[in-house]
């Protein structure tokens, strides 16, 4: 354990001596007083004298060894507190973070270790359901608005096109053409009202299943943004739940906009696979990946929120030096009974 934390406060704060100094220099002080009445009251010619001698040079000797043991069981004793202070600046509530290395409670230090544990794990668990009451809210309304676009919006697109196509027929010849582009112009409002529902709520993930929604998925990209996705998906993939299966679609369809957006390339690749009681999710590109200066965003941060709901873990990263970017999404399943 180091002695100084390292200062993230903002600037302009005041610095202030570490209570390992500061107990420790009290404690020095305390002790060199004690010595020096000591020596005072038992032998006052030594002081008078200033004479150094052998006796004088043991006790300066005990002096600091006793100050050494000092600041070595301070150390022990501070050390947790310094620690807490350093995990508490950078602390992370998105994912299940570090912990203090925690012994048993045989101190306050170690108690307050033990809550501050507690109060991440209490911290984390509000976090997870709030996130899950927001996402969950989300995916109903996305649905909804899916079920009005398709329903209503969609109907009447519909009941417009077969209003044209009999006005077609009763307006002047040299009229229609112009009707006919009225109706190409409402075919494709149509065509983007029902990608538009789609997008928001993937009818395939529904019917078909998740290796279906990611095929869709990425045929929709390479339709919309020129984008080549190579997909390769485990022939036999674990019964998932619904939930899983939608955050795995949700990141894929994020990471693959990422790209899309933002690396400068139109090609990608899309695996899926399942080793070790794990599924993995992996998308990466040959763009121009990452930089080091780079922030989080939205989207980032958003895949973050869903994985933690599931109890996966999330890394981007480049893919390699030569540039590029590689978003993996590792879930661990359940074993089976």
């Amino acid at each position: 354990m180091t002695d100084r934390v390292r200062d993230t406060r903002p600037p302009g704060t005041r610095r202030y001596l570490p209570l390992l100094y500061r107990v420790a220099g009290m404690n020095a002080i305390a002790l060199l007083v004690v010595a020096a009445i000591t020596i005072l009251v038992l032998d006052p010619e030594r002081v008078s004298s200033f004479r150094i001698d052998a006796e004088g040079l043991l006790v300066l000797a005990v002096v600091l060894a006793v100050v050494a043991v000092n600041v070595f069981v301070l150390r022990r004793i501070v050390g947790p507190v310094q620690g807490l202070t350093a995990l508490a600046r950078r602390v992370d509530l998105t994912g299940r973070g570090e912990r203090m290395p925690v012994a048993a409670r045989a101190s306050e230090a170690g108690e307050l270790a033990h809550t501050f544990n507690e109060m991440l794990d209490r911290l984390e668990a509000e976090r997870r359901e709030a996130t899950g009451r927001v996402l969950a809210g989300q995916e109903a309304e996305r649905l909804r608005i899916a079920q009005e676009l398709h329903d209503q919006v969609g109907q009447e697109l519909t009941a417009v096109l077969l209003g044209l196509a009999r006005v077609e027929t009763l307006v002047p010849a040299d009229t229609r053409p112009d009707v006919v582009e009225v109706q190409d112009a409402v075919r494709d409002s149509l065509e983007q009202v029902r990608k538009i529902a789609i997008e928001l709520r993937p009818e395939a993930l529904d019917d078909l299943g998740l290796e279906s929604a990611l095929a869709v998925l990425g045929e929709r990209f390479g339709e919309r943004a020129g984008l080549r996705v190579a997909q390769s998906v485990d022939g036999e993939l674990p019964v998932l739940s619904p939930e899983v299966e939608l955050v795995v679609y949700r990141v894929a369809q994020e990471a693959l906009t990422n790209v899309a957006r933002h690396a400068d390339t139109d090609e990608a690749e899309l695996a899926l696979e399942h080793r070790d009681g794990r599924l993995t999710l992996t998308v990466s590109d040959r763009g121009r990946g990452l930089r080091d200066d780079q922030p989080s965003g939205t989207g980032i941060r958003g895949m973050r929120e869903r994985a933690t709901l599931i109890g996966a873990e999330l890394s981007v990263e480049p893919r390699s030096r030569l540039g590029g970017c590689r978003v993996r999404l590792t879930v661990p399943l359940p074993e089976r009974p």
